[in-house]
C-alpha cells in the first residue's frame, strides 16, 4: 500500500554506513577528541621546535667554521704576498748597497767638483732608499706578527667550533633517533582522533591552529578567561560551556574553549 503524504514528511531518512561511515557522537565526546587532539599536536610542536633549533645550531657553527677557514687562508695568502714584498725590498737594498760601492770607488776618480757633487747626490739617494726598504720591511715584519697571531686565533677558534660541531651533531642524532618513533606514535594517535571530529570542526581546528602562534586551537578557561587570548568569557557562554551541549569559541580569538571536567577526563585517561 502506498504511503501517505503525512508519513513521507515524518519518516526520517536513514543513513547506512556504506554511505557514511561517521558515526554519531555527543558534544561532549567530540570535545574530549578535540582537547586530546590538541595535547597530542602540542607534543609534536615541541619535539619538532626541539629538532628544530639543532639544525639550525648546526648550519650556524658550519658556516661559522667555513668562515674560519676562509679567514685563516687569506691569512696564508696575505703571509706570502709580505713575504714576497720583504724578499723584494732585502733585494732593493743589495741593489742600493751595490751603488753606493760603486759610486764611492767612483768618487775617487772624478776631475771636477761637479761630477763628485753628482755622485754624492746619487749615493744619498740610494741611501735613502736602503732607509726607506728597511722601514717597509719593518712594517712587514710587523704585519707578518700581527697575521700570525689573528691566524693562531682563528685556529683555536677553529678547533674550538669544531668540537661544538661534533657535540651538536651528535645531540642532534640522539635527538632525531629518540624523538622520530615518538613523533611517528603521537600522529598515529592524533590520527585516530580524527574519527571523533565531523571533517567541517576539523578544518576550523587546523585552521585556528596554523593561525595561533603557540599552535593552541583549544584551550581551557582559566579564572573566567580564555587560555589564549585571556579575555573575559561572558558568565552566559562559560554556563554553555560547562553544559558540554554546544562546541563554543572565544569571541575574540576563535579558540574552541573547554571546561576543567573535560581537561580532567583527558588527562586522567
Amino acid at each position: 500500500m502506498a504511503k501517505s503524504t503525512k508519513e513521507k514528511v515524518d519518516e526520517k531518512p536513514k543513513v547506512t554506513t556504506e554511505e557514511n561511515n561517521e558515526e554519531e557522537f555527543t558534544v561532549e565526546q567530540k570535545l574530549i577528541a578535540l582537547y586530546t587532539l590538541q595535547q597530542i599536536d602540542s607534543q609534536v610542536d615541541r619535539i619538532r621546535i626541539v629538532r628544530g633549533e639543532l639544525p639550525l645550531e648546526v648550519q650556524d657553527l658550519e658556516d661559522e667554521i667555513a668562515g674560519l677557514e676562509t679567514r685563516i687562508n687569506n691569512y696564508k695568502e696575505e703571509t706570502e704576498v709580505l713575504k714576497k714584498q720583504i724578499v723584494e725590498k732585502q733585494n732593493a737594498i743589495k741593489d742600493s748597497e751595490a751603488l753606493v760601492k760603486k759610486y764611492e770607488e767612483q768618487q775617487m776618480n772624478v776631475r771636477n767638483n761637479r761630477e763628485y757633487d753628482s755622485l754624492s747626490k746619487e749615493i744619498e739617494f740610494q741611501t735613502l732608499e736602503i732607509q726607506l726598504s728597511d722601514k717597509r720591511i719593518k712594517e712587514f715584519n710587523a704585519k707578518l706578527d700581527a697575521i700570525k697571531e689573528e691566524i693562531e686565533k682563528s685556529n683555536a677558534d677553529l678547533e674550538e667550533r669544531n668540537s661544538d660541531l661534533s657535540v651538536k651533531k651528535a645531540e642532534l642524532n640522539d635527538i632525531v633517533s629518540d624523538t622520530e618513533k615518538e613523533e611517528r606514535d603521537l600522529i598515529s594517535r592524533s590520527q585516530s582522533n580524527h574519527k571523533y571530529i565531523e571533517d567541517r570542526l576539523l578544518t576550523a581546528y587546523e585552521r585556528i591552529r596554523s593561525n595561533a602562534r603557540n599552535g593552541l586551537a583549544v584551550v581551557q578557561i582559566e579564572r573566567d578567561a580564555c587560555g589564549g587570548c585571556f579575555n573575559k568569557i561572558p558568565p552566559q557562554s562559560q554556563l554553555d560551556i560547562r553544559m558540554h551541549k554546544k562546541i563554543i569559541v572565544c569571541e575574540y580569538c576563535g579558540r574552541i574553549l573547554v571546561d576543567e571536567e573535560i581537561v580532567n577526563m583527558v588527562t586522567k585517561n
